[in-house]
């Protein structure tokens, strides 16, 4: 029996979703504005494909405009680029999102900075990044920003907190180490490089897996009271329930860190519904600022 608080991403993410589908309704019925998200996915990744599906699903529910533009696997840069260029023009797109990973002959970095920033929902995009990183007001990417939110539901008051991140990605690691450096947490970062990796995360009294490496972290990494953050999403073989069969894990050993945390996000139903909701808000946003809306007033 897990002693740790479940930290339930999906009532949460539920909570942020009435919110935006609220602001939503008074936009359109106060200045004629419906926020509007493209999302291109390049090739046919089946996780990715779930992900936007999933994506385009609560957009439209919300009462937002939703398009997916599907790209084939041999898509070229320039293409894809054009792509961009045209919604980059087009007023009605608020929030335009390229699906990640692409293929080995797209340049993520050059695609992602394509983007323009007032549209960079994901807040890949290097102006946004440099904003993260002095605390100007940006879009802050989707996972980090909903694993932040988790937190808080369990400690309001970060202040003094010594969070360790297991993970350095620009997408997650990077920065949450910002967001948690604006809460006046103490932050440590460990990596593939980092030696004696329990010796670190055992000071943490948050920490956050986001290594995309299954069920690797557990209770000898883990120090009694932690707040456990489990990005990872990991599909593994799962053989008690048949031949063939597969489960998803997080980067957690869930069962045994459950057992001295203090608090821990599940997989599924921790961060992942967080991230989808924290892109919906970032449209919303994008969706106020175009027409200088303060988005706390509607």
């Amino acid at each position: 029996m897990a002693l740790a608080q479940i930290i339930d991403g999906k009532a949460l993410a539920q909570s942020v979703r009435e919110k935006v589908g609220t602001a939503v309704g008074s936009l359109k019925s106060q200045h004629n504005i419906i926020p509007g998200l493209t999302v291109i996915l390049v090739g046919e990744n089946p996780a990715s494909q779930v992900y936007v599906r999933n994506k385009a699903k609560f957009t439209e529910q919300l009462g937002m405009t939703s398009r997916v533009i599907q790209l084939p696997q041999t898509c070229s840069q320039s293409e894809l680029l054009s792509h961009i260029n045209e919604l980059n023009q087009d007023d009605k797109v608020h929030g335009i999102l390229v699906q990640l990973p692409l293929p080995d002959q797209i340049e993520s970095s050059e695609v992602l900075n394509h983007i323009r920033p007032e549209k960079d929902v994901d807040g890949f995009h290097s102006v946004n990044v440099g904003k993260l990183c002095i605390g100007q007001p940006c879009f802050v990417p989707c996972t980090p920003l909903g694993s932040v939110m988790l937190i808080k539901q369990v400690r309001a008051n970060l202040a003094g907190a010594h969070a360790v991140i297991v993970g350095r990605s620009n997408i997650v690691g990077k920065p949450m180490v910002q967001l948690l450096l604006q809460e006046n947490c103490t932050v440590s970062v460990a990596h593939s490089r980092t030696k004696d990796l329990a010796a670190i995360t055992k000071q943490a009294d948050i920490l956050i897996a986001a290594v995309g490496r299954p069920e690797m972290i557990t209770a000898d990494h883990v120090k009694p009271g932690t707040i456990v953050i489990d990005v990872g999403i990991n599909r593994v073989p799962a053989p008690e329930k048949g031949e063939g069969k597969t489960k998803l894990v997080g980067d957690v050993a869930f069962d045994e860190v459950a057992n001295i945390a203090s608090a821990i996000t599940p997989v599924p139903g921790g961060v992942g519904p967080m991230t989808i909701a924290c892109l919906l808000r970032n449209t919303l946003q994008a969706a106020c600022e175009s027409a200088n809306i303060d988005m706390s007033q509607i």
